[in-house]
Parts: structure tokens; sequence; C-alpha cells
């Protein structure tokens, strides 16, 4: 059980990180004046990230992965 738990948390790391990096994409398009279509990019990446996050937590719990 021990490897399973450590497993679901390295995902839920790797995800978190993705969504981090999107906020900052998102803030940095944000000052540098870009586009509207790039700055609805970030932020859509980091709700899916949110979502990806959730998703595996819960895969995680039902599956017992």
């Amino acid at each position: 059980m021990a490897g399973r738990n450590s497993n679901i948390k390295s995902v839920v790391t790797l995800i978190a990180i993705g969504s981090i990096c999107w906020l900052a994409a998102g803030v940095v398009a944000i000052a540098a004046g870009a586009q509207s279509k790039i700055i609805w990019t970030c932020v859509l990446g980091a709700v899916l990230g949110a979502i990806g996050i959730r998703y595996s937590i819960r895969r995680s719990r039902r599956s017992g992965i």
C-alpha cells in the first residue's frame, strides 16, 4: 500500500506543477498584453489541471491504485 500512496502523490504533484506553470504563463501573458486567446489558453490549462488532480485522486480511491 505504501507504493500506491506515493504513486498518487507523484501524479498529483506533477499535475499541480503543470497547473502552476499555466498560471504563471497566464500572469506573464497578461503583463505582456497578449491576445485574449493566449490568456484563455493559460486559464483553461490551469482549470484542466485542477480537474486532472481531482480526477486522479478519485480514480485512485476507487481502483486502489
